[in-house]
C-alpha cells in the first residue's frame, strides 16, 4: 500500500500545467491488467482509430495530388534553390490553398468524427487529433522523397493509440489508466526504472500499446514523461572519444582505456531454418486453398489475384511472425547492451559512414538478420541525447582500412582481416580502422597521422588486448557450432 500512496501523492503534485512546450522526455512502459470485456471495448476503439487514419490518410492524398498538380506548385518548382526563402514561401502558399497542412487534416479529422457517431463514441477529442498528424507524417515521407507510397492499415495494423496531454482522454491516474469510462489497473514491481518514471517525472502525456505476445493479446501503458531516463550504474554513460568501425560480421570499438572487438550481436542465434519451413507450409496451404488461382502447371496467372486465406494458414502464419517477433526482441535487446557498453566509454561518437544498402546487395540475408542500421540509429540517439557529438566522415578521405600509421596507403582485400606493414606495425584491420577514426578532424574530415602516432604508444596494449579478447570469443564460438 505504500508504493501506491506514494505514486499517486506524486501524481497530484506533478500533474497540471502547459505541455507545449519542448522538453526533454522518456518513456515508461507498464503492462496493464484487461479482462475479456476491456479488450473488446480496446479492440473496437483500435478499429475506430485505424478506420479515421485511413480517412485522413485518403484525404490528405488526395490533397497533396491536387496540391503536386497546381500552377502555385510548379511555378515554385522552378524557383532557384539558392533562393531558399523565396521557395519555401512559394511552397507554403500552395500548401495553404490546398489546405495540406497537419493543422487542416486535424480539421479534417475533427469533422470525420463528428459526422461517424460510432468513431465519437469511441474516441475522443484528444485522441483523434493525434491520429491525424501520424498520417500527415506519412505523407510528409512521400513529399520529401524518404518514401515510394503511403500504406492504409488493414485489420489489426494499427496497434497504439495516444493522448495529447494527461488532463483529458487517456490519463494516467493513481495506479492505472482511465478513457472514457475504462479503468485498466497497472501491474507495477519495485523495478527502479519504472519507479523513476512514476515517482520522479511528470506525466506528459499517455500511449496506449496492444502487443501479442505467445499468440496471446496483451497491453501496455506508455508513459511519456517529462525529464531524463533512469540510468543503471553500470551504464554510466561518460565523457571520451570513442571510435568505431561496424562490418558486416564484427564490429570494433576503441575508446580511451579499452577496446572492444566482437561478433556483431553475438549470441543471436538465426532461426531462418524454421522461419523457411513454416514459408513453404504456408504456399502449400495457400495453393491447396486457392486451386482456381493457378495455372495447370502450378504457376500463377498475370494481375492481381485474391486469395481466400483458411484457418490453417492463419495458425501457421501466426507462428512464423511469433518467430519473427522474437527474434527481432533479442536482437534489439543485444543491440542496447552493446550500445550501453559503448557510450561508457565516451559519448562523442566518431565512424566512417557505411553504405548498408551496398551492404545488402552482396549479404542482403546477414544485413537483414544482424540490422546494423538500426544499431546505428540507437547509438546515435543516446548519444546525442546525453550531450555527446557523433562525427560519421566519408571513407574517400580517410580510407581508415588501407592507412597506416607511417603514413602509407595499400589496398586490401576483405578476406585480409589483419593489417601488416612493412614498418613492422600489426594490428587486427577493424580495431587499427577504429582506432584511426578517434583522430579524424571534425572541421574537414580529415585524419591526422601525426596526432594518431602520438597516441599510439599509450593504447597500444588496450588494442592488443583487444584483439585477444575478440580472437578468443571467436574461437569458442567456432568450437561451439
Amino acid at each position: 500500500m505504500y508504493l501506491y500512496d506514494k505514486i499517486q501523492e506524486t501524481n497530484k503534485q506533478i500533474q497540471g500545467g502547459d505541455l507545449a512546450a519542448k522538453t526533454s522526455s522518456f518513456v515508461t512502459e507498464i503492462p496493464l491488467v484487461t479482462s475479456s470485456s476491456d479488450l473488446t471495448v480496446l479492440a473496437a476503439r483500435l478499429e475506430a482509430g485505424r478506420q479515421l487514419y485511413n480517412a485522413v490518410l485518403a484525404e490528405g492524398k488526395t490533397r497533396l495530388q491536387l496540391l503536386r498538380d497546381s500552377e502555385l506548385y510548379q511555378e515554385a518548382k522552378v524557383i532557384p534553390k539558392s533562393e531558399k526563402k523565396a521557395r519555401s514561401t512559394a511552397f507554403g502558399k500552395a500548401r495553404e490553398f490546398y489546405r495540406f497542412s497537419d493543422y487542416d487534416l486535424q480539421a479534417f479529422a475533427n469533422k470525420t468524427a463528428i459526422a461517424s457517431i460510432w468513431i465519437k463514441s469511441h474516441l475522443d477529442a484528444n485522441t483523434i487529433q493525434k491520429i491525424a498528424p501520424r498520417a500527415y507524417k506519412a505523407l510528409e515521407r512521400l513529399v520529401f522523397g524518404k518514401a515510394k507510397k503511403v500504406r492504409f492499415k488493414q485489420k489489426g495494423q494499427f496497434a497504439s493509440l495516444e493522448g495529447k496531454t494527461n488532463k483529458q482522454g487517456i490519463r494516467w491516474i493513481g495506479n492505472g489508466v482511465e478513457w472514457l469510462g475504462l479503468k485498466l489497473k497497472a501491474i507495477i514491481k519495485n523495478d527502479p526504472i519504472v519507479l523513476h518514471g512514476l515517482l520522479k517525472s511528470k506525466v506528459k502525456y499517455v500511449r496506449l500499446v496492444r502487443r501479442i505476445l505467445n499468440q496471446k493479446t496483451y497491453w501496455f501503458a506508455q508513459l511519456v514523461c517529462e525529464g531524463m531516463p533512469y540510468q543503471k550504474p553500470k551504464n554510466i554513460i561518460n565523457d571520451g572519444t570513442v571510435g568505431i568501425d561496424i562490418g558486416v560480421s564484427t564490429v570494433a570499438i576503441v575508446g580511451d582505456n579499452e577496446t572492444i572487438w566482437t561478433t556483431f550481436v553475438d549470441g543471436l542465434e538465426s532461426k531462418q531454418k524454421d522461419i523457411r519451413k513454416l514459408q513453404r507450409k504456408m504456399d502449400r496451404q495457400r495453393r491447396s486453398g486457392n486451386p482456381d488461382n493457378l495455372n495447370s502447371d502450378g504457376t500463377g496467372p498475370k494481375g492481381k489475384r485474391h486469395f481466400k486465406k483458411s484457418n490453417r494458414y492463419k495458425a501457421t502464419a501466426r507462428k512464423k511472425r511469433e518467430i519473427e517477433r522474437k527474434q527481432a526482441a533479442h536482437r534489439k535487446s543485444l543491440h542496447g547492451r552493446l550500445v550501453n557498453q559503448t557510450l561508457t566509454l565516451g559519448k562523442d561518437i566518431k565512424t566512417e559512414k557505411v553504405s548498408v544498402k551496398a551492404w545488402q546487395k552482396n549479404w542482403g540475408k546477414s544485413i537483414g538478420f544482424k540490422s546494423p542500421s538500426s544499431f546505428q540509429s540507437e547509438l546515435i540517439r543516446k548519444a546525442e541525447n546525453a550531450g555527446g557529438k557523433v562525427l560519421i566522415f566519408s571513407t574517400r578521405k580517410t580510407a581508415l582500412s588501407q592507412t597506416c600509421l607511417c603514413g602509407n596507403r595499400q589496398k586490401k582485400s576483405l578476406s585480409q582481416r589483419v593489417h601488416n606493414c612493412e614498418c613492422g606495425l600489426k594490428m587486427q584491420r577493424d580495431i587499427l580502422s577504429a582506432y584511426l577514426s578517434r583522430y579524424v578532424d571534425p572541421k574537414d574530415e580529415t585524419l591526422s597521422i601525426e596526432l594518431a602516432r602520438n597516441g599510439w604508444l599509450g593504447m597500444e596494449q588496450s588494442l592488443l588486448d583487444g584483439w585477444q579478447i575478440g580472437s578468443n570469443q571467436s574461437a569458442r564460438t567456432a568450437t561451439f557450432f
